[in-house]
């Protein structure tokens, strides 16, 4: 069996902890019943020995499996990662939501999105990177009563997205100390309202009101000194015809909204100003996690 699941982005400007989309760069796994436990992987991490004797993903496969079916199966785990790691595109998300997938479909036991989202909570308390993870698309998620509640939107074909992959991380939990401990009340009515007109814009297909919707006086900014150029590539993006502009979770990771024509042209631009970092035009996924 295999269960693929994508990369994503979240934050989304001001929507912190609550917003969040779904690209189209998969972290695959695919597993066999074995008489011995292996576990290879390829691409992301496959140079990380860590990843092989502690590895998150089988952690949270047994505990579920054993859970479902009363026993510790014994398997074969072959990983083909493509969501680069510690960058915030939510590689762990990824981690986690097939990591339960994976245990349900061995186990034979049919599971709702809905459901696995909710599972996946217990790991991930922040549903902006772990519902696009399990839903594909736009989403608005909030957790109320250790639930997830969202809404999805399809995103259309016309857009791509272009990231902006730096060669240094962020720490997400580093990061998060960086942040005030407490904000204005006009910061915050800055925030709610343009998370709201965020929504509505990607809701009601208004991309050319991106611009403004996706300003944000939580976060970006404080996280965003950890890297300098990311200022850059902000400024660099807006004047090369991106719709929205905006770090990737926490980072180090910029997001970029384009029309389909405007692609190619973003790409070589940020190609040419940064060539140590990585530039990827995708397509935006509407799936999320994926049986096979």
């Amino acid at each position: 069996m295999t269960i693929s699941v994508p990369a994503t982005s979240a934050n989304l400007g001001p929507g912190f902890d609550t917003l969040g989309l779904s690209l189209n760069l998969r972290n695959r796994v695919h597993i066999h019943p074995s008489s011995f436990f292996s576990v290879s992987i390829r691409g992301e991490g496959a140079d990380n020995p860590r990843l092989k004797g502690n590895n998150l993903f089988i952690n949270i496969f047994n505990d579920h499996y054993r859970y479902l079916t009363g026993k510790k199966g014994i398997f074969r785990f072959r990983f083909i990662n493509k969501i680069p790691l510690s960058r915030g595109l939510g590689s762990s998300s990824a981690v986690i939501v097939s990591a339960i997938a994976s245990a349900y479909a061995a186990a034979g036991v049919n599971v709702s999105k809905r459901k696995l989202l909710n599972l996946a909570l217990h790991y991930e308390h922040h549903p902006d990177n772990i519902t696009p993870a399990v839903m594909g698309g736009f989403n608005t998620a909030v957790v109320e009563n250790r639930r997830v509640y969202s809404q999805k939107k399809r995103i259309p074909g016309y857009l791509k997205a272009v990231v902006v992959i730096p060669d240094k991380p962020i720490s997400t939990a580093h990061s998060r100390t960086t942040l005030p401990k407490s904000y204005r009340k006009e910061e915050a009515i800055y925030n709610v309202g343009h998370a709201s007109l965020l929504t509505a814009c990607f809701f009601n297909e208004s991309w050319e009101m991106l611009r403004i919707a996706a300003r944000d006086r939580f976060h970006q900014a404080i996280r965003m000194k950890m890297l300098p150029e990311l200022f850059e590539v902000q400024r660099l993006a807006v004047e090369h015809g991106a719709l929205m502009s905006t770090l990737s979770g926490s980072g180090s990771t910029f997001f970029n909204m384009v029309y389909r024509e405007d692609a190619a042209k973003l790409h070589r631009a940020f190609e040419k100003r940064f060539p140590s970092f990585r530039a990827l035009i995708l397509d935006f996924d509407n799936d999320g996690v994926i049986f096979s």
